[in-house]
């Protein structure tokens, strides 16, 4: 298992959404594509939403600059 994979993992078990948020991310800038970005893109913004992070506005855009969201 890969060291993200693992901290990922270790952060759903603690129910840690602001730690989900920083590791959706990193693992969006490691993707190998479009469309696995996108994926983590989506599920960090989903947990920014839950904990009132701060790059929720910031990861909603860049999703809406993907074609992966509408704007509002």
């Amino acid at each position: 298992m890969k060291p993200l994979d693992a901290r990922l993992l270790a952060a759903h078990a603690q129910g840690d959404g602001r730690a989900m948020v920083d590791l959706y991310v990193e693992a969006a800038k490691a993707a190998s594509g479009e469309d696995e970005r996108a994926f983590f893109l989506t599920q960090a913004h989903v947990f920014a939403m839950e904990t009132a992070h701060p790059s929720a506005v910031d990861l909603r855009n860049t999703l809406v600059s993907m074609g992966r969201e509408t704007p509002l």
